[in-house]
């Protein structure tokens, strides 16, 4: 059989595309396989590389950076809570005594003013002139008692000498007189307001050029150092409270920061639709940061339970399946002294607050004041974890567990 010369120029090319067709798809499988072989050994390097960091971190071979605190034996104090709402220690309304036109208001809300500044002034005009008047009429007055008590002094009996001079007084209008003058000083004294003590302005209601009928509200002066925050306490719970006891106040302004102040007083009257009694305690507030009306929580040192072996609240943990049971962690120092172990120990508690928990004795367990417990970063260790004590967990590398 014999072929044309086209007919083989054509498979000539076609086996030439062949044989070009499996070059590339070779070349193609090799480069893949190389990639995936490159990708797995990366992936290894990284699991090896987090892997040996896991270790790092939570093997027990390595000390656990944690927080310790000391056990006391201390009064445990139980606390009352309740809300309350700061108050100024003084507040004064002033309002006008006199009618007239505001001429000048030197004051300014939230300024701080001694006792004595002036704060606002009402035109004197009129006063002064009623007081021109008052001292003439006086002058008069004084020349017609002169003249009735001309010859007073040739009289010899004292009582009749006593009698007519009393008698010109009152027909001459002396003692009306001085009276009038006294009246329209004090009127114009009371043209210009002036703060009743030390403290801040506030509620300006007035501007200058303003006129103001005698009763209007013109500014209020609060003195809010000490302040005081206005507690209303559960009847049940008056009895265990007492002048000059602690109290411990938060504020919704201020979140996270606790201000420690005393109890001032207490009110004898129960509200008899609240059932509450009203406890007053003072804060010392010299920076003025304490605003009256700022709602607060305030706890009030009230039963006293002295004597007490005490450990923070962090402490305390549970454990154990289906019977949950309390235990803490306490610190037992290694030989160097550069790193311990974590020891638990089951305890029973008693008694606490927001701060403190009291440990009983002839439970499972007991403290002694003057051991350290782990407070944070112990939620995870077991029973003779390495552990080394720092002041801050997170910082040192830790988990801590808050």
């Amino acid at each position: 059989m014999s072929f044309s010369s086209r007919t083989l120029s054509l498979v000539t090319v076609v086996l030439i595309l062949g044989a070009v067709a499996v070059g590339v798809g070779w070349r193609m499988v090799s480069e893949g396989d190389a990639a995936e072989d490159e990708a797995t050994e990366g992936q290894a390097v990284a699991t090896e590389a987090l892997d040996a960091a896991s270790a790092s971190q939570f093997s027990t071979a390595v000390p656990q950076p944690v927080t310790g605190a000391a056990v006391v034996r201390d009064t445990l104090w139980i606390r009352v809570t309740a809300a309350g709402q700061a108050e100024a220690a003084r507040r004064a309304t002033l309002t006008s005594q006199v009618e007239g036109v505001v001429t000048a208001v030197p004051a300014r809300e939230n300024q701080e003013v001694s006792a004595d500044t002036r704060l606002l002034q009402i035109d004197t005009t009129d006063l002064a002139l009623d007081v021109a008047q008052a001292r003439a009429d006086l002058s008069a007055a004084e020349a017609e008692y002169r003249q009735m008590v001309l010859f007073n002094d040739e009289v010899e009996d004292p009582a009749v000498r006593e009698e007519r001079e009393r008698i010109a007084r009152s027909r001459s209008g002396l003692d009306q007189r001085e009276v009038s003058l006294r009246q329209a000083e004090i009127r114009l004294a009371r043209s210009t307001v002036r703060a009743p003590f030390g403290g801040r302005i506030a509620d300006l209601e007035v501007v200058a050029g303003q006129h103001v009928p005698v009763g209007t509200q013109l500014l209020t002066v609060v003195d809010l150092n000490p302040i005081h925050v206005e507690v209303r306490v559960l009847e049940a719970e008056l009895g265990w409270l007492s002048s000059g006891r602690e109290a411990r106040v938060t504020f919704a302004a201020y979140p996270g920061e606790t201000f420690r102040g005393t109890v001032q007083t207490l009110n004898p009257v129960v509200d008899p639709e609240t059932r509450t009694g009203r406890v007053t305690v003072g804060l010392d507030n010299a920076d003025g940061r304490i605003k009256p009306g700022m709602y607060a929580e305030v706890a009030l040192d009230a039963e006293a339970l002295p004597d007490r072996v005490l450990v923070p609240r962090e402490a305390i943990l549970e454990r154990g399946e289906g019977r949950r049971r309390t235990m803490l962690f306490v610190y037992e120092e290694g030989e160097d002294g550069g790193q311990g172990l974590a020891k638990w120990r089951y305890v029973t508690t008693g008694r606490e607050n927001e701060e403190m928990v009291e440990i009983v004795p002839g439970g499972e367990g007991m403290v002694d004041p003057g051991e350290t417990v782990l407070v944070d970063g112990h939620h995870y260790l077991a029973h003779d974890t390495p552990i080394r004590l720092v002041e801050d967990v997170q910082a040192a590398g830790g988990r801590p567990g808050r």
